[in-house]
């Protein structure tokens, strides 16, 4: 029986990295769930949790499908190694840091989950503010963009702007549940449907 692509998004700030990584350890030794290291054109920096790779990297594992997922945002390259796809033909739930617009363009045919990390303007700016990353310019073009992109339809939506382990632990027990759930699709109106 075939597992589960579970996919976690939201807007930049919105904590998806912190929400994920206290999940990945309260699930430290649960086989059945793979959370799945991005690849990215773009160089680590504090607090990023993706391997980096070149431009020419990315564009040969695209044309020797060696990704099982892949998109752009931001300027970059994302990438999910085709590794996983076998995680998830053996039954395990594979977690993957996603993104909303490749969400709403996912084939009808793949199995697919999808949980929106959400938390207000305030809390987007602070923690884009924080992270150092982006110059203001940027940091105004990502909350701008936020209200461009459709209404995302998940399967779960979880709130961050209380305490970490509030929002890890929805995502866990989410994670848990989905082990024992029946597979959902995406319909051709990228609407989710049971």
């Amino acid at each position: 029986m075939s597992g589960l692509w579970v996919f976690v998004c939201g807007p930049s700030g919105a904590g998806k990295d912190s929400v994920m990584r206290w999940a990945a350890e309260r699930l430290h030794g649960c086989e059945e769930v793979v959370f799945a290291r991005r690849m990215i054109t773009r160089a680590t920096h504090q607090g990023s949790d993706h391997d980096p790779v070149s431009a020419e990297q990315f564009a040969h594992l695209a044309v020797t499908d060696g990704l099982a997922w892949q998109w752009h945002a931001h300027g970059f390259g994302y990438g999910i190694h085709a590794d996983y796809a076998a995680a998830v033909a053996a039954g395990r739930v594979v977690v993957v840091n996603g993104s909303r617009e490749h969400v709403h363009a996912i084939s009808v045919s793949q199995r697919v989950r999808v949980v929106h990390i959400e938390a207000d303007a305030q809390h987007l700016a602070q923690r884009l503010a924080q992270r150092s990353r982006e110059s203001p310019q940027e940091m105004a073009h990502r909350l701008a963009r936020n209200a461009q992109i459709p209404k995302l339809h998940a399967h779960c939506t979880i709130l961050n702007q209380g305490e970490l382990a509030d929002a890890g632990l929805q995502l866990v027990d989410y994670l848990r549940a989905a082990l024992l759930l029946p597979v959902v699709s995406v319909d051709r109106a990228n609407a989710l449907t049971l």
